[in-house]
């Protein structure tokens, strides 16, 4: 029985170097590539070099902005405002991706937390979300992972000098959701920031196309059997 693909909706806000790693993998004939397709690449800020990876790649793209689409004034600084512009960006992303029916749904550098505006009708659609954090689980959530992670290895305060990275199912709590892949960094004495930070990106790749991968094996083989 021919397994169908999964389909996958890739999120990105900046140069794209993770999901061009997926673009390559669900190229690939590789025994461990991913069984999927990427069928739409959304970005949120104009100028991501991710639309060029994607358009390259013969992949629908769609530049969806809290400003530019009309959800937020250039400039806002009312809290209650921002707040409620981010909810319906979030209501309205929500809908415009589940529209091409996505069985999984990938964070590759979104810059954006996601609310319940957005997360709660995706999970009502059975559509699982995975992110990449630059840190174990558990350990520096939000931004600023790797300066903090750093920080605390200068201090002496970083547990076996090790940090790490993860790829997790993503919740309302920022970073907290259920780790699917992690992988252990051990941090060099001598070693820079900017090193440390080359040597992360260097396992980043590898662990989002795994981890895609594994599901997309799951989700292809429940397809499959429905079939």
């Amino acid at each position: 029985m021919t397994m169908a693909e999964a389909r996958i909706s890739v999120l990105c806000s900046g140069n794209g170097t993770n999901l061009q790693a997926l673009i390559d993998s669900c190229a690939s004939e590789a025994p461990d590539s991913i069984r999927g397709k990427i069928i739409k690449v959304t970005v949120n800020r104009k100028n991501a070099y991710a639309t060029t990876r994607a358009e390259k790649a013969g992949i629908p793209t769609d530049y969806f902005n809290l400003v530019k689409d009309g959800f937020q004034k250039l400039g806002e600084k009312d809290p209650a405002a921002l707040k409620e512009a981010r909810l319906k960006y979030d209501a309205a992303l929500a809908e415009r991706i589940l529209r091409d029916e996505p069985d999984l749904i990938v964070l590759a550098g979104w810059m954006h937390v996601l609310t319940t505006a957005f997360l709660r009708p995706v999970s009502d659609a059975g559509v699982p979300i995975i992110n990449l954090h630059p840190a174990l689980p558990g350990a520096y959530d939000g931004a600023g992972a790797i300066d903090r992670a750093y920080e605390d290895f200068k201090a002496g305060k970083l547990e076996d000098n090790t940090t790490g990275i993860m790829i997790h199912y993503v919740i309302a709590e920022v970073d907290r959701g259920e780790p699917i892949l992690v992988q252990k960094i051990k941090i060099e004495e001598g070693e820079s920031q900017e090193d440390l930070e080359r040597k992360i990106h260097g396992y980043e790749h590898g662990l989002i196309v795994k981890a895609t991968a594994i599901l997309s094996e799951k989700i292809s083989a429940a397809k499959a059997s429905k079939t």
